[in-house]
């Protein structure tokens, strides 16, 4: 993926576990991070972490570059093997996402939405994604309206170990409508 956006150029490219563990983990572990989850890890914690991704045949990460320079995270996964496994009936089509913007004392505005924007057009690239599942905390009211201006919406409230969370859906059609709207709207 590599493409112009309202705030610059951003593109992906895999995540090496050894290499951007560090920045990773600054990112983390940022109080702003707090819904990722890991906020006590250790390095090493990142590091294995990703290693184990990086090893997944369901899971994958990436690194968000704007303009080249790294700025955010996006993980994409097989729900039916990997986060959401037992939890809804996967359909064929299904891949579920993550993001995460890194943290910035410099905030550029519209940024986080033109992530997002980039990330479901990466996923929806794939001929064989037919919707995008996420599960964000209930309390990431932040993430909740970015998810439904992208066309993202809420099935159902679900119990995961670590959270409660909003099990949503983005179908190909909700998000070019989203885009649709958006664009309209300029």
């Amino acid at each position: 993926m590599s493409n112009a956006s309202p705030v610059g150029t951003l593109a992906l490219r895999p995540l090496d576990p050894l290499r951007d563990a560090e920045l990773v983990h600054s990112w983390v572990t940022h109080p702003k991070s707090a819904f990722w989850l890991m906020q006590d890890a250790r390095l090493q914690d990142v590091e294995r972490e990703y290693m184990a991704i990086a090893a997944h045949p369901h899971h994958d990460a990436f690194i968000g570059l704007h303009d080249g320079t790294p700025a955010f995270l996006m993980e994409r996964y097989d729900p039916a093997h990997v986060e959401l496994t037992g939890l809804y009936e996967a359909l064929p089509g299904d891949v579920g996402m993550h993001f995460l913007v890194a943290p910035t004392d410099t905030p550029v505005h519209g940024f986080t939405r033109a992530v997002i924007s980039a990330v479901m057009e990466e996923l929806f690239a794939d001929p064989a994604t037919e919707r995008v599942v996420v599960e964000p905390d209930v309390r990431n009211t932040a993430v909740h309206a970015l998810n439904e201006a992208v066309g993202f919406e809420i099935a159902e409230r679900i119990a995961k170990p670590e959270k409660d969370a909003y099990l949503s859906f983005c179908t190909r059609e909700q998000f070019r409508t989203a885009r649709s709207r958006e664009a309209a709207a300029r």
